[in-house]
């Protein structure tokens, strides 16, 4: 009722292979814990104290809460000695607290933070939840800033993410379901969606392909975003990353199914169609004719940076005649003195932006700002002024690294700049039809692409003109009825009503 289920799919990482624990484990202490050492390959961290003679613990050191243990366990067990399992729930007050027999749920266990205590004699084992995993404190999004709206992102806890969901969707509809994916890993992550909103066929796809993963670890939800997409194949990303819980909540509540992987600070977002890679959470918080604007201007801005630079190089190598006249004579005497042919000299300057753009990204704050700012300006004048390119390309490619940079997503945004590389050979190869040729390969492709089935250039085709008013323009919130069509939610009415201004008379009254 609550939206709180666990799913049981058997997958390779619930097996062990390679470990030989099933069954349970003996009843005498000795053997007990002879079996655990073999089992664990006695860790140094794996600690095993005897409380009284018939009652021992065990406990990874590192991932329990040593206070805890010694105030509400230990101390317990000491003064009030159990004789059997069943006496442990309510003896100790601990909120999380089982008994298990089987091996491999009480190996799984111990590995995840709990207290393994053993009375001698029983097979039944109680485990207590006192885990204490050190987890980064909330900060803001540093991949998808933005000025008006929640300065909080996502960190790589499940449970403070989850906590973070349920503040902003405080509905009993929200479902929340739970796999482990990683023969070694075993990591754990949660499937959320808004039940009566989000589509059964879209819920089961997903169901349907994490059962079907057998991998040998999960550590990012980037890994298992490009396992349970459509086509891992394709350069194009399906699914959204996202650190920010109001673009995540945003989506859920439209329809969208959300996936939280315990360890990762991005959170998973899917279907998601190709259009919606470039809107901003911001632009909700903005009025709707700036937010248009804003959003035109970001899709002019990637056509600018896919195909402005091979436009340069046809319009040079083939095409002299549709430049115009004034431009071709300053044009003719900046590449007066270059030595390489317009394909060779717009490759060798994007390569620089990227070696710049990287270097940027992987060095220390401070020192990254230095070298991107100072670099490309040393670089670029020294580049003209040795004659290896001309000003108005360094202009061409400084202009589609900022377009570039417009996109607001990080990942659809290196899709972006990697286009230009084919474009721009095919550009020098065959002009203006080199960069036809490579529009249409590039559209054909999107045309087959999808994302959990649903078209991947949703509204745009199949045309759907409703949904145009959330994909490519941003309609006053209030005249927004229905969710978008790619998303194939079950619920597609939304009720939004804006406020009725007063009468001037009633005002008075």
């Amino acid at each position: 009722m609550f939206g709180k289920q666990k799913q049981n799919i058997k997958n390779e990482s619930e097996d062990y292979k390679g470990l030989e624990i099933d069954g349970i484990f003996p009843p005498l202490k000795k053997e007990f814990f002879t079996e655990l050492k073999e089992i664990t390959n006695s860790p140094a961290d794996l600690i095993i104290k005897d409380v009284t003679e018939t009652i021992t613990v065990a406990y990874i050191e590192n991932l329990v809460d040593g206070q805890v243990l010694n105030d509400q366990i230990i101390s317990v067990l000491d003064k009030s000695e159990p004789s059997i399992p069943e006496a442990l729930p309510n003896l100790l007050n601990i909120p999380i607290f089982k008994l298990a027999g089987q091996k491999k749920e009480i190996i799984y266990d111990l590995l995840t933070g709990n207290v393994l205590i053993h009375i001698e004699g029983y097979n039944l084992v109680g485990l207590a939840n006192i885990a204490a995993a050190p987890t980064r404190s909330l900060a803001a999004p540093e991949n998808e800033s933005q000025v008006i709206g929640s300065q909080v992102g996502f960190n790589e806890s499940l449970a403070t993410n989850i906590s973070l969901i349920r503040r902003l969707i405080r509905n009993p509809n929200l479902c929340n379901e739970e796999y482990s994916v990683g023969r070694q890993t075993n990591t754990p992550f949660s499937v959320l969606y808004i039940k009566a909103i989000a589509a059964d066929e879209n819920i089961d796809i997903v169901r349907e392909r994490i059962a079907n993963l057998k991998i040998e670890d999960l550590i990012d939800s980037a890994m298992l975003a490009e396992l349970i997409e459509d086509n891992s194949y394709s350069v194009f990303p399906q699914m959204l990353l996202t650190e920010r819980p109001d673009r995540f909540c945003d989506g859920l509540l439209n329809g969208k199914i959300g996936i939280i992987v315990e360890g990762s600070s991005m959170a998973i977002l899917c279907p998601y169609s190709f259009v919606e890679f470039f809107h901003s959470r911001e632009e909700q918080n903005l009025r709707w004719q700036l937010a248009t604007f804003i959003r035109l201007l970001r899709f002019s801005a990637v056509f600018l940076s896919v195909f402005l630079t091979p436009m340069y190089v046809a319009s040079l190598t083939f095409h002299y005649e549709i430049i115009p006249q004034p431009l071709l004579i300053p044009l003719s005497e900046s590449r007066a003195i270059v030595p390489f042919p317009p394909i060779i000299e717009a490759l060798i300057l994007e390569l620089i932006i990227e070696l710049l753009r990287e270097a940027g990204a992987r060095l220390p704050t401070k020192v990254g700002q230095t070298i991107g700012i100072v670099g490309g300006i040393v670089i670029g004048t020294a580049a003209v002024q040795a004659g290896i390119t001309s000003n108005i390309l360094i202009i061409i490619v400084a202009l589609c690294a900022l377009a570039s940079f417009t996109t607001p997503n990080y990942m659809m945004g290196n899709v972006i700049r990697l286009l230009r590389f084919p474009i721009i050979f095919l550009a020098g190869f065959w002009g203006y039809y080199g960069i036809m040729l490579a529009f249409c390969l590039l559209g054909i492709h999107l045309l087959r692409q999808s994302s959990l089935g649903a078209p991947y250039l949703s509204p745009l085709y199949p045309p759907r003109i409703l949904d145009w008013g959330t994909a490519v323009i941003r309609l006053p919130i209030g005249l927004l009825k229905t969710r978008a069509t790619s998303n194939g939610t079950f619920n597609r009415k939304v009720h939004n009503e804006k406020a009725k201004p007063q009468r001037d008379d009633v005002m008075k009254e």
